[in-house]
């Protein structure tokens, strides 16, 4: 639960107040809002603890979890949170390239990778080594030998590393090795991995559930922060729908709304979004154009013959040709584009 505190609360009932979860064992942790602060807090065994909570001085108000994304909404923090590691931004005036293979496959593929997406820009590399898919029988990934190969072609081309975490037995092992960790949209209210997220120190990337509302992914975002990792980043991958025309329904409008609604930052994956290399492009330029703080594109030196995702994917001589777009189209909504680490 959160507790909302007034903004007059004195020392002495924010003593009363600690006193008190403390006798009970509940661990408590302060966060600062723009017009109040809040104690977020284990949820209790003890149906009459937040009642009694609520009757406290200095206590304007109890939320149940289960009925609010408070910590990720502006009516906490009207500012745009902004993510910083190690020179890379997300969510301040530059629109941010995330590009890479859908999978690792190799060492020539991940540096013919890397390569192209620092040329154009690009500030993230992008790739999987532990792949969900839809069949059994498909490629799975390389485990910790792809890991490896991603990192060391983040390193010889300053770029940062991003991964997906697929359960949290993977977590450490994946979280020593990338930059940015990534839930993919099948994992969204993977809620124990996402609570395990939330003890960790790096940013994480969101994506949204295949048929999730906004109020379910921001929810999902909330059991982040709630864990006290401030750093995510909402991914909008479109959502499926009843026409089989396209891979999912890339939902743009769904960025503008996220942004009145969070202060978060929202990336687009187009690649995702369409399943068709055709298209990506054009959403891409298009997702640019409505105020998404990052643009993340599949990238392959051989989308035929890749392990996963080929159709996509983007080419090699593919990305100049976004990073030109989106250098046209970024300072028509008062944005940036080509800042790497």
């Amino acid at each position: 639960m959160v507790i909302v505190l007034e903004q007059s609360i004195t020392p002495d009932q924010a003593e009363t107040l600690k006193k008190y979860l403390l006798e009970r064992r509940i661990g408590a942790r302060r966060e600062k809002g723009e017009h109040y602060d809040v104690l977020v807090t284990a949820d209790s065994e003890h149906a009459q603890v937040p009642r009694e909570i609520a009757g406290l001085p200095g206590v304007r108000r109890i939320v149940p979890m289960t009925e609010s994304f408070l910590l990720a909404s502006r009516d906490f923090r009207s500012a745009n949170t902004v993510i910083e590691q190690d020179g890379f931004r997300v969510g301040d005036t530059p629109v941010v390239l995330f590009s890479g293979p859908c999978a690792v496959e190799d060492a020539d593929q991940m540096e013919t990778c890397a390569a192209a997406v620092k040329a154009a820009g690009g500030a993230v590399l992008r790739g999987g080594s532990f792949k969900p898919r839809t069949s059994p029988y498909a490629f799975q990934g390389l485990g910790e030998e792809g890991l490896r190969l991603h990192r060391e072609a983040a390193n010889r081309h300053g770029l940062m590393m991003m991964s997906e975490v697929l359960d949290r037995e993977d977590l450490d092992l994946v979280a020593g090795y990338a930059d940015i960790l990534q839930v993919g949209s099948r994992n969204m209210q993977n809620f124990p991995l996402l609570k395990a997220l939330g003890r960790q120190a790096k940013p994480v990337m969101l994506k949204r559930g295949l048929a999730s509302t906004r109020e379910e992914f921001l929810l999902a975002a909330e059991y982040i922060l709630m864990g006290g990792n401030g750093r995510v980043i909402l991914c909008e991958r479109g959502i499926r729908s009843f026409d089989p025309s396209l891979r999912n329904n890339l939902d743009l409008a769904s960025v503008c709304l996220l942004k009145e609604m969070t202060h978060l930052p929202v990336v687009v994956d187009p690649s995702h979004a369409t399943g068709t290399r055709s298209l990506v492009l054009p959403m891409a330029r298009a997702a640019a154009a409505v105020g998404a703080d990052g643009i993340m594109v599949e990238v392959h030196p051989a989308p035929e013959n890749a392990l996963s995702d080929g159709p996509q994917a983007l080419r090699i001589e593919d990305l100049p040709v976004l990073a030109r777009d989106l250098a046209a189209i970024a300072p028509l909504v008062g944005r940036t584009f080509g800042t790497t680490p």
